[in-house]
């Protein structure tokens, strides 16, 4: 149970490292090319997201980890 955990853990981690990547810094997927819209729309807004769903999932598994 625990090597399944950990090695969900890992995937995980990963997946929030390429989530956050996705991301831009400063400009977003079409705020670059549009100019003023500062609200995450369409894609944007799901990798966001996203990226919250798999941090609150990181953080259950390592707390279920600490108790197997």
């Amino acid at each position: 149970m625990k090597e399944i955990l950990l090695f969900t853990q890992i995937l995980v981690s990963a997946s929030i490292v390429v989530f956050i990547l996705i991301q831009s810094k400063g400009t977003g997927f079409g705020r670059s090319l549009s100019g003023a819209s500062f609200t995450r729309r369409g894609l944007e807004q799901i990798v966001f997201k996203l990226s919250f769903v798999l941090v609150i999932f990181f953080i259950i598994i390592s707390i279920s980890l600490l108790f197997v």
